[in-house]
């Protein structure tokens, strides 16, 4: 996954997949969801994004994955 910001246009791009976009959705009002062949998300782009989010903090964690209780 790729996370870019434009901040000439003030664009956000989500890159999730690795297919080429085929269709567009408008999901709201400047938020656009990309999908392939498939229907599967290639990536999410958000216009104005600074408008919408703090752009000076973008945070990722992982959360591990539980272990299963042995019965």
């Amino acid at each position: 996954m790729k996370i870019r910001y434009f901040e000439d246009t003030d664009t956000a791009l989500l890159e999730i997949g690795t297919g080429r976009p085929a269709e567009t959705r408008e999901l709201s009002e400047d938020i656009y969801l990309d999908l392939d062949e498939h229907g599967q998300v290639v990536s999410l782009t958000i216009e104005h994004a600074s408008r919408k989010s703090d752009l000076s903090e973008i945070s990722f964690k992982r959360i591990a994955k539980r272990a299963e209780p042995v019965a």
